[in-house]
């Protein structure tokens, strides 16, 4: 049996086939990035996309043979909404990086509701108030996984999982349901909204495929992270390091007491539901990782690719005393300080492109470490070990740095892309190609184990921290 995923990222989009022993192959690609019209402002051509996932969905179905199910695996918040009869989407949809609501999340603070702006409730009001102001037409609501089911089926189902929904900021914080009071305050009609539904279970055909398979898996990317690096039971945690970095800690099946943030920067997250039942998490968020090595490359032109980072790295054994803080767009988990900055310390006329080089790969480590903590402080469970994947994964460089930060023992993936995995196990379980989570988590195995050496100076790194804080105080004083 075979499993037929199509994992929708913030630059790109894929389908590939998941196997019964978790291998992943036929991966057909499409870049999508999306467009930035204005600084602040990220738009999703939907319909584009759309046709770029029919294209790549049948391609691969037309290489594997027959498809047992399909899983979807998305960037989580993006916002679309489309008219009901016709399917058309009203207006762009908003990226989950989109700011153009930050005045809205302050004014809405002030009335006791918290929201970033990279949630979707204040998008989908921005969208409602520009094109539907009297709130008149019919129109449908969803996340990138609500707008692919609804493609797939031909309009049949409008639906969304509860991965998704509960970073939508419209769910209440027991994932029970859809806040009544949220879409009264953003008047937001409840007729809009799609069906919750479980992350693994049958959901009608792919009409649009070759012979219909089954749809039967939904979840966030870093939910799939997680399910797809066996993340399944309390305690377990992975990390993935791509453009961003996010941590996610399994936490079990008792609802937080809140949606808000926790005291030391995760926020709750619902891992995914299966049976009805649903399962949670805290996630840790670092606003760039790989993106410092990328400004490297194509900014400052001290490297010719991402992966020269590691030979380059390799040429000193440690870093002469730099540090670098990781802060180009300002510091997630803990401090959530918008106004910090990206910073260069410990410079000497001894200080050549290895240094600088290694101490980038080690301020991205660093960061990883902090997520880490704060998500045992959060939830008082310890974490006796951290699987990784993503782009940066594959840097030895960087995870034996991550390892001696953490001084935590580092799994690395099998997978680079371990979205692809989690979404195909949501969908095979609920075709019987596993029987249940364990089993289909037992097939989990690293590429490599890494083991923690000298640890590195966490009280330096805090100290570095400090001199990167609050570089723009009036960015530094937003919090949502």
């Amino acid at each position: 049996m075979t499993v037929l995923v199509v994992d929708v990222g913030t630059s790109g989009l894929r389908a590939a086939a998941v196997r019964a022993d978790r291998s992943v192959d036929h991966v057909a690609y499409r870049p999508f990035p999306p467009a930035t019209p204005f600084p602040g402002l990220v738009e999703v051509d939907a319909v584009e996309l759309g046709r770029l996932v029919l294209d790549v969905a049948t391609e691969v179905a037309g290489a594997i043979g027959p498809v047992a199910a399909v899983g979807i695996t998305n960037q989580r918040a993006t916002t679309v909404v489309w008219d009901r009869a016709t399917g058309e989407p009203v207006g762009p949809g908003l990226g989950w990086q989109d700011l153009r609501t930050i005045v809205e999340c302050l004014t809405l603070a002030g009335q006791g509701l918290r929201f970033a702006p990279n949630q979707s409730a204040t998008k989908l009001g921005w969208l409602l108030d520009t094109y539907d102001k009297d709130r008149a037409r019919d129109l449908c609501f969803g996340t990138i996984d609500s707008w692919l089911v609804w493609i797939l089926t031909g309009g049949a189902r409008h639906v969304t999982d509860r991965s998704n929904a509960a970073v939508t900021g419209l769910l209440r914080h027991d994932g029970s349901d859809w806040d009544d009071h949220v879409l009264e305050v953003l008047r937001v009609p409840r007729r809009m909204l799609p069906e919750l539904v479980d992350s693994s279970g049958v959901l009608g055909p792919a009409t649009a495929l070759p012979d219909g398979p089954p749809i039967a898996g939904l979840a966030g990317d870093q939910q799939a992270s997680l399910m797809g690096q066996g993340g399944v039971r309390p305690g377990r945690a992975k990390a993935t390091f791509g453009t961003g970095g996010m941590l996610d800690l399994c936490t079990g099946p008792t609802a937080p007491a809140t949606a808000a943030r926790g005291n030391a920067g995760t926020f709750p997250i619902v891992a995914w539901s299966i049976g009805g039942e649903i399962t949670w998490g805290v996630e840790a968020i670092m606003l760039t990782a790989g993106a410092n090595v990328e400004w490297l490359v194509e900014d400052l032109g001290v490297l010719a690719s991402a992966a020269e980072s590691h030979d380059v790295a390799q040429q000193c054994t440690d870093t002469g005393g730099v540090v670098y803080v990781p802060a180009l767009l300002g510091l997630g988990t803990p401090a959530w300080d918008y106004g910090a900055r990206g910073t260069l310390l410990g410079l000497t006329r001894g200080s050549g492109r290895p240094e600088v080089v290694r101490a980038v790969l080690e301020g991205v480590a660093q960061r990883g470490a902090d997520l880490l903590e704060a998500a045992e402080a959060d939830t008082g469970i310890g974490i006796e070990s951290l699987r990784v994947d993503g782009g940066m994964s594959a840097n030895p460089t960087f995870v034996q740095a991550l390892a001696d930060a953490t001084q935590r023992p580092v799994e690395v993936s099998p997978v680079i892309e371990a979205t692809t995995v989690g979404a195909g196990i949501l969908a095979g379980l609920a075709v019987g190609l596993w029987a249940d989570l364990d089993e289909a988590a037992a097939g989990w195995s690293p590429r490599a184990f890494v083991e923690p050496g000298p640890p590195l100076d966490r009280d330096r790194w805090r100290e570095a921290l400090t001199r990167a804080s609050a570089w723009i105080p009036d960015l530094s004083a937003l919090d949502f």
